[in-house]
């Protein structure tokens, strides 16, 4: 893909260099922006699948009503929590006269966003102002992981899902999250951070399953245990195939 900055006018290079370096030295909550050095316009990013509405920030960008968004103990929270997802920001050559473009480059099973990433919010529509910056752009998407709007749906299915189903679209959100999002705690999102530049996700276990190495049962109960492990685990295999076979 050939840069737009070129065709940016001086001043404009300027101002983006600037708003660029502050996000990078002082980035929103759960956000982070890797600067493409050879390529000011196109803005390489990951954001933490959110848990509720927690930022001050977060919840003036978010132009829907408060009480439809899933806020700090309403419960498990939304289906991206504990992951974490690589996106990118492009450009154009009209900019800030024209809104950039925005991509996940994770795949993700989200109503706004379509097969190719493309993501649809109408800040990078009808909404768009030159006035608002990159920094208003990134957390408007992220707000978009706590309340997708199916009215303006990319993804058809997981739009009709969300507003029939919703406990099978959050399965299949979660489902998404856990095998391309490396969800797993901590570790897992460290690990999907490092896959950046690469391309791939680590996904992570949990080794404090009952009857594991450090727990404190006799001979006979670890070995039941060890078969219900493995029942379970093949129960989750098959699920999970299951699942696959329907996206």
């Amino acid at each position: 893909m050939n840069s737009n900055v070129e065709n940016l006018p001086p001043h404009i290079i300027r101002l983006v260099y600037k708003e660029v370096t502050t996000l990078t030295a002082d980035p929103p909550d759960g956000i982070k922006v890797f600067p493409n050095e050879e390529d000011l316009t196109d803005l390489q990013v990951t954001i933490e699948g959110p848990e509720c509405l927690q930022s001050r920030d977060l919840s003036r960008a978010c132009e829907v009503r408060r009480n439809s968004l899933v806020r700090c103990g309403d419960g498990e929270g939304t289906p991206y929590a504990g992951g974490l997802f690589r996106m990118k920001l492009l450009l154009g050559k009209d900019f800030p006269a024209s809104p950039p473009k925005g991509y996940f480059l994770t795949k993700i099973f989200h109503p706004n966003v379509g097969a190719n990433g493309e993501i649809c919010v109408n800040v990078l529509k009808r909404d768009w102002t030159a006035e608002l910056g990159i920094r208003h752009v990134l957390l408007t998407i992220k707000c978009l992981l706590i309340h997708p709007n199916p009215e303006s749906a990319l993804n058809e299915e997981a739009g009709r899902l969300l507003l029939e189903n919703y406990e099978e679209y959050a399965a299949r959100a979660r489902l998404l999250t856990e095998i391309h999002g490396g969800a797993g705690g901590p570790s897992g999102r460290a690990e999907a951070g490092r896959a950046l530049a690469s391309g791939t996700a680590a996904s992570s276990t949990d080794p404090g399953a009952p009857g594991g190495p450090g727990g404190a049962e006799g001979p006979m109960a670890k070995k039941h245990a060890g078969e219900r492990d493995k029942k379970l685990a093949a129960k989750k295999k098959t699920d999970k195939k299951r699942a696959l076979r329907r996206l």
